[in-house]
């Protein structure tokens, strides 16, 4: 897996100060996706222990809330297998830190109907995971006055809470 960027200090994508990954890979090419380069799964640099060890030291400080997984598609199966050791990692070594994932992909759809019966890595991956906001970026819908979120047919799902009680639980921006 290669990756495109590491934010050290993100406030745009998830609450609290949070470090963000940029993973390169996305078969989706949303309409004026902002992130066109990380289209290609060869973009940036390969995703290493290295790359894993300085994030765990950048999500190490008490002000920093967690990490957010976007791209490119975090949930490209190639890109699941590059993430999940550091996934392990940072539930072993900084458990109370929060993992939210941007995908284009849709939750019950893709995520649960398909990805989890056909790929291995899926349901660990979701067990990782505290919030995953869905759907593609759709231009027709966009609006600046989401929270975390770009476009209005996008949603952020409590993954954990709706594995456990079988439908959607919504994130509540009011209660994060």
């Amino acid at each position: 897996m290669n990756y495109a960027e590491i934010k050290k200090c993100d406030v745009a994508n998830g609450p609290g100060v949070r470090v963000s990954l940029f993973v390169s890979g996305c078969t989706h090419h949303c309409k004026e996706c902002f992130n066109k380069e990380t289209w290609d799964f060869q973009f940036g640099k390969p995703f290493t222990q290295d790359t894993i060890d300085e994030i765990l030291e950048l999500l190490s400080p008490d002000y920093i809330k967690g990490i957010t997984l976007l791209g490119g598609e975090p949930m490209e199966q190639v890109n699941q297998q590059g993430l999940l050791p550091l996934l392990r990692q940072i539930r072993e070594k900084l458990p109370d830190k929060s993992v939210w994932c941007f995908t284009g992909y849709d939750y019950e759809k893709d995520v649960l109907a398909r990805m989890v019966p056909e790929w291995e890595e899926t349901k660990e991956f979701l067990s990782y995971l505290d919030v995953l906001v869905d759907g593609e970026f759709k231009i027709e819908q966009k609006d600046l006055g989401l929270i975390f979120k770009g476009s209005a047919n996008q949603r952020t799902i409590l993954v954990q809470e709706s594995l456990r009680e079988g439908h959607i639980v919504y994130w509540d921006p009011q209660n994060p």
